[in-house]
C-alpha cells in the first residue's frame, strides 16, 4: 500500500504538469492565431460589399460585424465566447460558427478515423513483415513501397484513385458526400477514396516506424533470453517483440490522427467534401475571419489534446517518465 501511494502521487503531479503545459500552449496558440489572421491584408466588410461600396456603408457593416472595436477587445470576446462554446457568428453566412463547425465535423472526423484505421491496418503487418525479414527481398520490397508512399503527395494518390476507381471502373463516385441520412455504408462508400488517399502516405511513415522500433527490440537482451528459454523466433516476435515495439508507434498514431483531422484540406478540395478543410478554404477566400480563427483553433486544440493524452498513456506504460522533471 505504501508503495502504491507514491506512484499515484507521482502520476498526479505528472498529469498536473502536463495539463498546465496544455493550457499555456492553448493560450499562446489562440494569441498567435488571432494575430496572424487579423494582420492578413483586406477588410472583411470592404470585401463583402465590393470595391464600389460607399465609406459610410462599409463603416455601418464594420459596426454590425463588431469590427470597429479594438483588436484586444475582439480577442478577449472571441476567447471568452469559445470557453462558453460560442464561436461567434459567421460574417458571410450570418449563422453561428459552432453550428457550421458541427455540421462539417460529421464529415472530417469520420474521414480522419477511417483513414487512420486503414493506415494502421496497412502499416502494422507491413512493418512487422519487413522487420522479421530484415535484409531479405521482402524487407527491401516493403521499404521501397514505403519510400514511394512518403515521397508521393496524397493529392496525387487522390487523382489516381479517381481516375482508376471512379472514372474507369465506376466503383465509386468521383466526389461529393451523400450524407449520413443515406445510410452508414453509403456514407462510408463516399469517404473510401478520400480515406485511402489520406491513409497511404501515413501508412508508409507508420510502417517504417514499426519496422525500426521492432528491429531495436529484437536486438534487446530479453529477446535473446526468450529464445534461450525455447521460444521460436516467431513466438518471441509476437509474444514479446511486437508488444514492446508499440510504444513509439502509438505516439505516431496519435500525431497522425491530429494531422488527418487538420491536414485534409487538399483532399477535401479534390473530392469536393463538405468538411472542415473546405470550410477553412472557403472562409479564407471570403475573408470570413471569425470562421477561420475558430476552425484553426479547434484543430490546434485537437493536436494539443491528443499529445496530452499520448503523454499520459506513456506515463502509465513507463513509470520512469513520472519521476522526470
Amino acid at each position: 500500500m505504501g508503495h502504491h501511494r507514491p506512484n499515484v502521487t507521482a502520476m498526479l503531479r505528472y498529469s498536473l504538469k502536463r495539463l498546465t503545459s496544455l493550457l499555456i500552449s492553448l493560450a499562446v496558440a489562440s494569441l498567435v492565431i488571432f494575430l496572424v489572421i487579423e494582420v492578413a491584408p483586406g477588410d472583411p466588410a470592404s470585401f463583402m460589399l465590393g470595391i464600389n461600396a460607399q465609406p459610410d456603408t462599409v463603416a455601418a457593416l464594420r459596426t454590425e460585424l463588431g469590427l470597429d472595436v479594438p483588436k484586444w477587445q475582439r480577442y478577449l470576446d472571441w476567447v471568452g465566447g469559445m470557453l462558453r462554446g460560442d464561436f461567434g457568428t459567421s460574417y458571410t453566412y450570418r449563422t453561428p460558427v459552432a453550428g457550421m463547425i458541427g455540421d462539417r465535423l460529421w464529415v472530417s472526423l469520420p474521414l480522419a478515423l477511417f483513414a487512420l484505421t486503414l493506415s494502421t491496418a496497412i502499416a502494422f503487418p507491413a512493418g512487422i513483415y519487413a522487420a522479421s525479414r530484415r535484409g531479405k527481398p521482402g524487407d527491401v520490397a516493403v521499404m521501397g513501397a514505403t519510400q514511394l508512399g512518403v515521397a508521393v503527395p496524397n493529392f496525387w494518390f487522390a487523382m489516381m484513385l479517381v481516375l482508376i476507381f471512379a472514372i474507369n471502373l465506376r466503383w465509386f463516385n468521383a466526389g461529393g458526400f451523400v450524407g449520413w441520412d443515406a445510410g452508414f455504408w453509403a456514407g462510408i462508400r463516399s469517404l473510401t477514396l478520400p480515406a485511402i488517399s489520406l491513409a497511404l502516405p501515413q501508412a508508409a511513415i507508420l510502417a517504417r516506424v514499426m519496422r525500426s522500433s521492432l528491429l531495436d527490440i529484437l536486438g534487446e537482451d530479453f529477446m535473446r533470453t526468450a529464445r534461450a528459454k525455447g521460444l521460436s523466433r516467431r513466438q518471441a516476435l509476437w509474444q514479446h517483440g511486437v508488444r514492446n515495439a508499440l510504444i513509439p508507434v502509438l505516439t505516431i498514431i496519435g500525431l497522425q490522427f491530429s494531422f488527418l483531422l487538420a491536414g485534409s484540406i487538399i483532399i477535401e478540395q479534390v473530392f469536393y467534401l463538405p468538411g472542415l478543410g473546405r470550410l477553412v478554404f472557403q472562409s479564407i477566400s471570403s475573408r470570413d475571419l471569425i470562421v477561420v480563427e475558430s476552425v484553426v483553433m479547434l484543430l490546434v486544440f485537437s493536436v494539443i489534446l491528443v499529445n496530452f493524452l499520448v503523454d499520459l498513456a506513456y506515463a502509465l506504460v513507463d513509470p520512469r517518465l513520472r519521476t522526470r522533471t
